[in-house]
């Protein structure tokens, strides 16, 4: 008999197939904390539910919760939050059962793998692998998070989870190769390490973005050895970046009086054919083409500005300003060695011209060279049909 979650899963018609046995036998109330906020997609966060409390937050709203398809937040500021108003920054979740059902359906297991989890949080997940016939590696950044998670394992039954604390980017050679590697942490690089410690045929499964766009994309890498992996994009997904890949700000600092020198350009698109929905491909495919570039949108009551940050690639840094309103001309201006405000026009042109593909139209290759030096190339339609520029990055 199909029960909770299972059966929320299954009337969603996002129950894997192979999976309703872990599903029902995974209780993921077992995995949850005490105190969470949920977050609801029309209304935002809600206050802090908690089991022991009485009202509307309490008991009863916990335990719907926790059969509901919601994203629970366990974590703030990396847990220097306390109190009961939710903190700044959501560091850590309970991620909503469709996503996870996702992501382990794309893992395309058969029983018997050994997987290597990147972001253990409740242990929930790894239960769930651990229950389908997997031999489960999991690492965690958090010591706290790590421990919290081994007690829940050990209390639902699942003691033969290896629960490791340490930097996932950096895998774990001693339980390797895998056959497979869940990453349940958003990926802006994707770490050498990982395709070094996957059996070539096995796969890496990772939410992956850029640093453009907010929100990442399901992406599945087949490993060809320890030097490339090559796969597509398959569904739009939200998850909290590795600690260490989060997005910050380039520390761009012009001189006053900058944008009177900047050199100065017209648009010939609009602000509102650059940036869309959550989901929308748009922000997601030109950040595929224009790499290390941090955009930010400012609006005014009667104009807007785009402003795009630049990384040092060596030559100094960049910035540009897009401005937009109504009764002037839109006008772009640009300093440093990049002209991001082409980049990004460029881009918005190509997709455009292409009749504006989705994102699972497109992919994504790894490359690791002799150095340790990982390219990310990614493509269009074929992993021969590479995209410009190549994104690099160091280990």
């Amino acid at each position: 008999m199909t029960t909770g979650i299972a059966r929320l899963l299954a009337d969603a018609g996002a129950l894997p197939p192979g999976w309703q046995s872990a599903f029902d036998t995974v209780r993921r109330a077992d995995f949850l904390p005490a105190r969470f906020w949920a977050w609801c997609n029309e209304s935002g966060y809600t206050p802090l539910i908690d089991r022991n409390a009485t009202g509307e937050w309490g008991r009863q709203a916990w335990d719907r919760a926790a059969d509901e398809d919601l994203v629970l937040v366990t974590q703030w500021d990396d847990g220097d939050h306390t109190g009961d108003v939710r903190g700044d920054n959501p560091t850590s979740s309970a991620s909503a059962p469709a996503a996870v059902a996702r992501m382990l359906d794309a893992l395309d297991i058969h029983g018997g793998e050994a997987v290597l989890e990147v972001g253990t949080g409740t242990g929930y997940t790894a239960a769930l692998l651990a229950a389908r016939g997997c031999r489960v590696t999991t690492i965690e950044v958090d010591a706290e998070l790590a421990e919290r998670a081994r007690k829940n394992l050990a209390r639902a039954g699942y003691r033969g989870v290896v629960v490791l604390t340490g930097d996932g980017a950096l895998g774990h050679p001693g339980g390797g190769p895998y056959d497979r590697i869940h990453v349940t942490a958003g990926v802006r690089h994707t770490p050498g390490a990982w395709l070094e410690q996957t059996r070539p045929g096995g796969l890496i499964v990772m939410p992956w973005g850029t640093y453009y766009a907010g929100p990442d994309w399901t992406t599945v890498l087949t490993v060809h050895g320890a030097h490339y992996a090559s796969g597509p994009f398959t569904d739009p997904l939200a998850f909290m970046k590795l600690r260490a890949q989060r997005a910050r700000w380039p520390r761009t600092s012009f001189p006053p009086g900058w944008m009177d020198t900047a050199r100065v350009s017209e648009p010939d698109i609009d602000i509102a054919d650059i940036t869309g929905g959550l989901y929308d491909p748009v922000e997601f495919v030109i950040g595929l083409h224009v790499p290390q570039c941090v955009p930010q949108r400012v609006d005014h009551p009667e104009s807007v500005n785009l402003w795009l940050y630049g990384a040092d690639t060596g030559d100094g840094e960049s910035i540009a300003v897009a401005a937009f309103g109504d009764g002037y001309n839109p006008q772009a201006l640009q300093a440093g060695p990049r002209d991001l405000w082409g980049e990004v026009q460029t881009a918005y042109h190509r997709w455009a011209d292409a009749g504006k593909p989705a994102a699972d139209r497109f992919g994504l290759t790894v490359v690791v060279d002799a150095d340790g030096t990982v390219e990310q190339r990614p493509w269009y339609e074929a992993p021969d049909r590479e995209l410009p520029p190549r994104l690099r990055n160091t280990r």
